[in-house]
């Protein structure tokens, strides 16, 4: 599979990642290091240490079996992210995952939101799949704003779920399906139609995960 031509609103621009984007890759992950580790995946008993060129080699490979989707993230021609389409499946799954990065100095722009809600439409009107899915870590607000912004369904608590900053960590997730957003997932937040109260979490799930206690 390719990814296909980039996609665009505004100044935001996703396209596929590249191997010579590398050196820019380096670059925003050293320089937002402390604003990224705590929720980079990691191997369990790994080094910690990434070859971000050979990163980029895999993501295509994978990209080339038809079951993910690499990405860039653009503001004015300048990459400050990556947005990661995975888990690719056709038939009676029809569903894929999104995950991302976004460099500090880019945050609060609206530049992942964006992202996401064009991403998300290419997903479910470009290549017909039913259900897209986002899992963030429970401390994680900003991308927590990204879900109620674009109204992401909630859909619960998964424990112990991803390897992430050298520790099994939990995650909340949320998910979209084509018949929640005939119009778009992207239409749907500009129009303001877009319900933050979907991607509420119950208490009992923020107790859980360890970022409310009762009563709050």
């Amino acid at each position: 599979m390719v990814v296909g031509p980039a996609l665009t609103h505004g100044a935001i621009t996703v396209r596929q990642v590249r191997v010579r984007d590398a050196p820019a890759l380096e670059r925003e992950l050293a320089v937002n290091r402390r604003w990224l580790r705590p929720w980079e995946a990691t191997v369990p008993g790994g080094s910690g240490v990434f070859d971000v060129r050979s990163g980029v080699r895999a993501l295509l490979r994978h990209a080339r079996t038809g079951a993910g989707l690499p990405y860039v993230i653009e503001v004015d021609g300048e990459l400050v992210g990556q947005l990661n389409v995975s888990q690719i499946a056709y038939g009676s799954l029809s569903s894929a995952v999104i995950g991302y990065w976004i460099a500090e100095r880019a945050a609060g722009r609206g530049a992942t939101t964006t992202a996401v809600a064009l991403v998300s439409d290419h997903l479910l009107f470009g290549l017909g799949l039913h259900r897209v899915e986002i899992c963030i870590r429970p401390e994680n607000r900003p991308s927590l704003r990204v879900v109620e912004k674009l109204a992401f369904r909630y859909e619960g608590l998964r424990r112990r779920y991803i390897h992430i900053d050298g520790g099994w960590r939990d995650h909340f997730c949320f998910a979209v399906t084509a018949e929640e957003v005939p119009f778009g997932v992207m239409r749907r937040w500009l129009d303001g139609a877009a319900d933050p109260a979907a991607a509420a979490v119950p208490l009992a799930d923020r107790i859980a995960a360890g970022v409310a206690r009762p009563g709050d």
